[in-house]
């Protein structure tokens, strides 16, 4: 049936693929001479060889050969005409379909893994936003609790304050001196107490003693209140036992040029 559908000249045709091939088979047995002539001609040559630029050429040259031949091949060819029949058609359109399909598919595979990653990205931007979002009101909270606790200070508050604090170490030096002088009390007293007279006819002296505590007080009033010059004349009220006992333990110097004046040793300096 596919002959019979042909065109009459199909014949002339015939022929010249038939002279086609014929100038093909020429055309290789002269370019086999060819080949055999360069070969014996490199053989003689010896270690001469073609240039990379002049094998290029030669190369291209065949390829074109080659490629002008098929054309010329091809033009003289007369293409088949298929019927359309029914069942061709049908046969046509199915190979249609399936390759619809198969697009569709990939298409489709395509886009579900797009999907899918379009998703995971989703929850993590969705998990990000919560946490901020928790950030924010815990940073809102804070925010609040820290706007309730500012108050405006005046300078009337800052001074009764002050004031106040000042009371504070003013009454817990009281106190602290008062428990430091029950302490040289109970255990520094004064020699008239301790001490009994081992002669009777020995005359009391008429100068009143003071007390480790006493001396203690007069030698720090003295340090603040006149720090440019602390030191204090010891007089016969100054017990000598008592003024040995500071100088030893460093806690009163003795003026270097006057014995008979100590000073308070400067702690918080």
């Amino acid at each position: 049936m596919n002959q019979q559908d042909l065109d009459p000249d199909s014949t002339t045709d015939v022929g010249d693929v038939t002279n086609t091939e014929e100038e093909l088979i020429r055309e290789c047995e002269e370019m086999w001479k060819d080949m055999e002539e360069c070969q014996n001609k490199l053989s003689l040559t010896g270690t001469e060889t073609l240039t990379d630029s002049n094998a290029q050429l030669s190369l291209l040259i065949m390829q074109v050969k080659c490629l002008t031949a098929e054309l010329s091949q091809w033009q003289k060819k007369t293409p088949e005409i298929i019927p359309l029949t029914e069942d061709v058609l049908i046969t046509l359109g199915k190979e249609e379909f399936q390759k619809l399909r198969q697009d569709l598919e990939m298409v489709l595979s395509t886009m579900e893994s797009k999907n899918e990653k379009l998703k995971e990205d989703l929850e993590r931007e969705q998990r990000w936003l919560d946490e901020q979002q928790q950030i924010m009101e815990s940073l809102n909270v804070l925010h609040s609790e820290l706007k309730n606790k500012v108050e405006t200070f005046s300078e009337s508050r800052i001074f009764n304050e002050l004031k106040t604090k000042m009371l504070n170490v003013k009454e817990y030096k009281e106190k602290l001196l008062s428990t430091l002088g029950k302490f040289l009390e109970d255990h520094f007293p004064l020699p008239d107490r301790s001490v009994k007279k081992k002669k009777k006819n020995i005359q009391e002296s008429t100068v009143q003693l003071i007390t480790l505590h006493e001396m203690l007080e007069i030698l720090i009033n003295r340090l603040f209140d006149v720090p440019h010059d602390p030191y204090v004349k010891i007089n016969d009220s100054f017990w000598p036992p008592y003024v040995e006992l500071l100088l030893r333990n460093g806690i009163a110097l003795r003026h270097p040029e006057d014995p008979t004046r100590i000073r308070l040793e400067a702690f918080h300096q």
